[in-house]
């Protein structure tokens, strides 16, 4: 029977499965959370990975539905290779990974894990045998100028919100590498403030020295020194302190006006390379 499905069928079961996996998602996360999270990459009520993956397993177990083995395994395969891919995907351009496996036993590279993959084997078997024989029912009822309005509005919708939703992923990165190298020149800063110390105490016992050695110098005139040596430090230790301040200022200013939703939708979002610089940005957007 699936394989007579047209391709505008195939579009409304991504976009259902998108939703009832954004229903599933936001449940699990708000429940955990103890308050409600809108969960997911997107704004609107939609998770991708679940639209993808539920096609992906309804047309990897098309060849083999006779077999309920081979359709648990073709699902376990399939999504898994997909949750892979995405999650590598989705880190190497974002700098951010939105789910992560590393505290699981028997995961790669925090991308999959193998009691996620056994649970998608399962899922399969529950989708091709339980959930999708009603849904594909109800959705081949619809009558085809509802269903085309239906593809045609929430297509445009999913369109915008997928530009805006990447284009505040992309904000988000750009922040977490902007943070990062502006925490190295406030490091590098303070090692400059620690050897302009050191150096400015230095000149002063010197000063000390060869006035202590001198005869002619009077005692007023060696602290004028010392003293235009203290203010000559002060000075420059007050222009790198307003250089730190003004830089902590364009902190704040990088920090996109839709990052924080981004990062609300995923409370369990870490970056392995900028790990302290999102615990920083989630702190500041706290303060702000």
């Amino acid at each position: 029977v699936m394989y007579t499905y047209a391709w505008y069928h195939w579009l409304t079961f991504f976009y259902v499965y998108c939703f009832f996996g954004w229903i599933f998602e936001s449940t699990y996360v708000s429940l955990k959370q103890r308050h409600f999270v809108n969960r997911g990459f997107l704004r609107l009520p939609m998770l991708p990975l679940y639209g993808t993956g539920a096609v992906m397993m309804l047309w990897v177990s098309l060849p083999v539905r006779n077999s309920l083995i081979a359709v648990y395994f073709s699902g376990l395969i399939g999504a898994t290779v997909l949750e892979y891919i995405t999650g590598w995907a989705m880190e190497r351009l974002f700098k951010v990974r939105y789910w992560d496996y590393s505290n699981q036993k028997f995961n790669l590279h925090g991308y999959i894990c193998l009691t996620s993959s056994i649970a998608w084997g399962f899922l399969t078997i529950l989708m091709t045998e339980v959930i999708h024989p009603p849904i594909a029912k109800a959705v081949l009822e619809i009558k085809p100028h509802t269903e085309c309005f239906f593809l045609i509005t929430t297509t445009i919708l999913f369109g915008y919100d997928t530009f805006q939703s990447t284009k505040e992923a992309l904000d988000l990165a750009r922040a977490l590498e902007s943070i990062t190298k502006l925490r190295a020149e406030l490091e590098d800063m303070q090692v400059q403030i620690a050897l302009l110390r050191a150096e400015t105490v230095q000149e002063i016992h010197r000063i000390k020295e060869n006035v202590r050695d001198s005869v002619v110098e009077s005692a007023e005139l060696r602290h004028e020194n010392i003293n235009l040596k203290k203010e000559e430090f002060e000075t420059r230790i007050q222009e790198l302190s307003k250089q730190l301040n003004e830089k902590r200022d364009v902190l704040k200013t990088r920090i996109g006006k839709r990052t924080p939703a981004i990062l609300r939708r995923n409370p369990g979002a870490i970056s392995r390379r900028f790990a302290s610089a999102l615990k920083e940005l989630r702190s500041t957007i706290e303060n702000l």
